[in-house]
């Protein structure tokens, strides 16, 4: 058989497509739910034969009852059962070249693992065990607690971790999940039966979800039934709700270090959260206002004025409630002045159209950033995780194509213009 092709003309240049242009698509996950009551979301896609798992507890800090309950019960899950110290624990998971890790959110907690896809059935029933048998032993108990507070001393000297904690706090409050901070004291009260008692209710009890990508064996569903689908934990969710009291001043100066030569910036104002209507749409003003390396601020405060390495801005991803905001370190003599740049380009987009070159650029790069975001089952799951979560319907992803394509100059400016007003914002620098 003959076949041609046409020689290739290097004279010509190929068509240049804009990524507006891309038809962009999440490729649907499949439900499934054990028999008692955990709903289990799978994506079946990739070349490799890994996966990842993903046990989701609504065991996050918004759900404890004494600071830092939440944050260590997840963290010793791994530091022991009846039948298995922490070290037994971590050289099985390490036998089979996988890796479990754990981590605590402000709504949820998470086991997660990844793994070749053919020891799935060997690992399984140790993260049961965790699930039904930690002991929370109080040697490791001990050890945690005086390895966090060494770790707090040396972070309250940093500018950076004081002006985080500080500006959460200005936020919510004090006492609220997304406000509350660790502190010395609060390390050295925790008591091993606080954390049995979180973990009964919680995890043994509580809500669970799960999800899992990769290259899924055969009876996976039924696999993660056998070995899950008995305990009682569930769908059962205790509703809990929390005051947001912000601060009644909103400009903050700290001296946390008198010989400090660097002060970290934060500026930000309470912000709705995702079900908002405005909020797709914000995230194009918030990515040309100051979420990506061509920004207004970045080509300001860093390109231009020279007074910092980096400046971002950023919609905080929270289930209830959510927060706008803008965080730097800059030099302690030109603190002041960057301050004044941020509200001086707040200023612009609420009195000046954007550029359509400048708008187009910003829609090229974010449509760039959820095409790699689609790369590959793990960031799939991730996509389908922060929709489900945050009970978001799954046209939503294409809701956030659709403002990413068509919100329009005039649009920006009119949200600027509501929601860029310096006197909404918390100011706080901390030196």
């Amino acid at each position: 058989m003959n076949t041609t092709t046409s020689p290739l003309n290097r004279s010509i240049a190929p068509s240049i497509t804009d990524a507006t242009e891309f038809d962009l698509r999440l490729k649907p996950y499949e439900k499934a739910t054990l028999d008692n009551g955990i709903e289990v979301y799978s994506v079946q896609a990739g070349t490799q034969e890994v996966l990842s798992l993903e046990l989701v507890f609504y065991a996050g800090n918004w759900y404890e009852h004494h600071n830092l309950v939440a944050a260590t019960t997840n963290f010793m899950l791994k530091n022991g059962t009846k039948n298995k110290t922490a070290y037994q624990i971590n050289e099985h998971f390490e036998y089979y070249g996988s890796f479990l890790s754990r981590s605590c959110y402000n709504e949820t907690a998470t086991i997660s693992l990844h793994c070749l896809s053919k020891h799935l059935k060997e690992l399984l029933p140790v993260i049961r065990e965790m699930l039904t048998e930690s002991v929370f032993p109080e040697q490791e108990l001990d050890i945690y607690k005086q390895n966090m507070q060494q770790r707090l001393t040396v972070n309250l000297k940093k500018c950076d971790f004081v002006a985080g904690r500080l500006i959460d706090t200005y936020l919510f409050g004090e006492q609220h999940p997304y406000g509350k901070y660790s502190s010395h004291e609060d390390y050295a009260a925790l008591e091993q039966q606080q954390l049995i008692d979180f973990y009964k209710t919680y995890y043994q009890n509580g809500k669970c979800i799960i999800f899992a990508a990769g290259i899924l064996p055969a009876g996976f569903t039924q696999e993660l039934n056998n070995v899950f689908g008995q305990l009682p934990v569930g769908s059962k969710l205790e509703e809990r709700s929390h005051p947001v009291l912000p601060s009644a001043e909103h400009k903050f100066r700290v001296i946390n270090d008198p010989e400090g030569v660097q002060g970290a910036i934060r500026i930000a104002r309470p912000f709705p959260n995702r079900h908002h209507p405005d909020f797709p749409k914000v995230q194009v003003l918030n990515t040309l206002f100051g979420g990506f390396f061509g920004s207004r601020l970045m080509s300001n405060i860093r390109e231009d004025k020279g007074y910092t390495y980096g400046i971002h801005s950023f919609l905080l991803n929270h289930i209830h409630d959510s927060a706008w905001m803008i965080s730097t370190e800059a030099g302690r003599d030109v603190c002041e002045a960057a301050v004044q740049e941020v509200y001086n380009e707040m200023k612009l987009l609420r009195e000046e159209p954007v550029d359509a070159e400048e708008l187009q650029l910003v829609r090229n790069y974010l449509m760039g950033t959820i095409l790699g975001d689609l790369d590959g089952p793990f960031h799939i799951i991730a996509r389908w995780k922060n929709i489900i979560l945050n009970n978001l319907d799954a046209n939503y992803f294409y809701r956030s194509l659709d403002a990413i394509k068509h919100t329009t100059e005039e649009e920006l400016q009119n949200l600027a213009q509501r929601y860029l007003n310096p006197e909404d914002f918390y100011e706080l620098v901390v030196v």
